[in-house]
């Protein structure tokens, strides 16, 4: 299972084989995920940032995926090895963690998680956090040469309408109501409004395997493979997490995500419903 409750982290705590990495992030707010992480954290955290540590710093989208052996490399030198056990926490429900479990679980790191309520339900436990930054010494990491399970651009474009597009941004994001930080407000056509905070409960944790099952069973079109994107390929991979945490096959990635098509001008949809593929009389 691809998540760790508080009581089992908390119990592992100290161990020499566990990483765990802090890897909060805010949007539009440069070095706010360091600036929350040197005022407390879980104990034996190291600090791992979505744009320098987890993201390349030229490619499609605002987040893409860096060069596999770049990863592997950075990642070593913070200490993470192949035998360690890592557990991925933010304080977003698990929407930056999921990034972080779905770049190692892709090239097949085997014991990765994601800490399920992240640093909140940490603290609503009665755990302590601590400022201590700890230095691990550079470890040896064996990861894959290359990603699988992502779509590229023009892939996508090709095949709108024959694949299932999920969409995890927020359902305002969506309907091209409001646009934070993206040149057009929408989504790609065809793409289904499916947050990832309907993945959780009220309490910021993971809805049960059955739950999660039934709601992306109920969403998947006969056979057709089923993509996830966001705004950038972060916030998808929750979508990745909770497919795996309800036993479902994995999806596959569109990493630029709306940042990618709406920057490459490619036509764009508005409003509640999905629409037509772009040429289609439909």
């Amino acid at each position: 299972m691809p998540l760790i409750s508080v009581d089992e982290l908390a119990a592992r705590i100290g161990d020499p084989d566990l990483r765990v990495a802090d890897v909060r992030w805010y949007l539009n707010q440069p070095g706010a995920g360091r600036r929350a992480y040197d005022a407390g954290h879980i104990p034996g955290a190291m600090f791992l940032d979505l744009d320098a540590d987890l993201s390349a710093a030229e490619g499609p989208g605002r987040h893409p995926l860096p060069d596999p052996e770049e990863f592997r490399a950075r990642l070593a030198r913070a200490g993470i090895g192949s035998d360690h056990f890592v557990v991925a926490y933010d304080d977003a429900g698990g929407t930056v963690a999921a990034r972080l479990w779905w770049m190692l679980d892709n090239l097949g790191h085997g014991a990765v998680k994601v800490l399920d309520g992240g640093i909140g339900a940490f603290l609503a436990a009665g755990h302590e956090l601590t400022d201590e930054e700890p230095h691990w010494p550079p470890a040896q990491l064996v990861l894959a040469d290359r990603w699988h399970g992502v779509i590229d651009r023009g892939h996508l474009a090709e095949n709108l309408g024959e694949l299932t597009l999920l969409d995890a941004r927020a359902a305002e994001r969506y309907r091209g109501e409001v646009e934070p930080i993206d040149p057009v407000a929408g989504h790609i056509p065809t793409a289904i409004s499916v947050p990832t905070a309907a993945n959780l409960d009220d309490e910021g944790r993971f809805l049960p395997a059955a739950a999660l099952r039934q709601r992306f069973a109920a969403l998947a079109e006969g056979d057709q493979p089923i993509v996830t994107s966001c705004g950038s390929g972060t916030t998808a991979c929750h979508h990745a997490l909770a497919m795996r945490h309800a036993g479902l096959p994995d999806p596959i990635l569109y990493v630029g995500s709306f940042s990618d098509w709406s920057t490459a001008g490619m036509p764009v949809a508005t409003g509640a419903e999905p629409a037509a593929p772009p040429g289609s009389d439909r």
